[in-house]
């Protein structure tokens, strides 16, 4: 390789790294509606037997939601579309329908970035703090390529009733929250 072409090359390859990450962050993720089979343990049990601390380091047990609806938000703080819908989830959460559904945020980050950045915003429900473990538990809900935001609506039967990749759609989760 010359260095007369080294320009080009660069250019070729920032155009398909370019290419590439739209395509990862447009990738539609299909739903999941199927429950694990019988016996099996599913990404709703596994999330249930996670104990994971707060932004201020205290121990929250997943398994005190069992038996309620859930929308569980894994987020970063780096993630500018994560950032972007955390006012309409606190909403969400203070709202109506924040009687019926506990939204839970599940932050892939280190605990002191998480603490930081829910010291600096005010959020009405749970953040709790996953580390890099987090990206592996949203993987078990369905997100095979690690996007953030990824969302997942469970019932209060312990069901997963959809799976949402990137910026949510409050419209579209309104009436998806209306069927539980």
């Amino acid at each position: 390789m010359s260095k007369k072409n080294l320009p080009a090359y660069i250019a070729v390859a920032v155009v398909f790294a370019a290419i590439g990450g739209y395509l990862g962050i447009h990738k539609e993720q299909p739903p999941i509606t199927a429950a694990a089979p019988a016996g099996v343990t599913g990404p709703v049990d596994t999330l249930y037997k996670e104990t994971l601390p707060d932004a201020k380091g205290v121990a929250t047990p997943l398994a005190q939601y069992k038996g309620k609806a859930m929308l569980v938000n894994f987020w970063a703080p780096w993630c500018a579309p994560c950032v972007q819908e955390m006012p309409e989830l606190s909403a969400l959460a203070a709202g109506d329908e924040g009687k019926k559904l506990q939204v839970i945020g599940i932050g892939i980050d280190s605990p002191s970035n998480i603490a930081e950045f829910s010291d600096k915003y005010k959020i009405t429900y749970p953040v709790l703090v996953a580390g890099m473990s987090g990206t592996e538990l949203s993987r078990q809900f369905g997100n095979t390529g690690g996007g953030l935001p990824y969302t997942v609506l469970i019932g209060a039967d312990g069901q997963i009733k959809k799976t949402y990749l990137g910026k949510l759609k409050f419209d579209e989760l309104r009436k998806d929250l209306a069927t539980l």
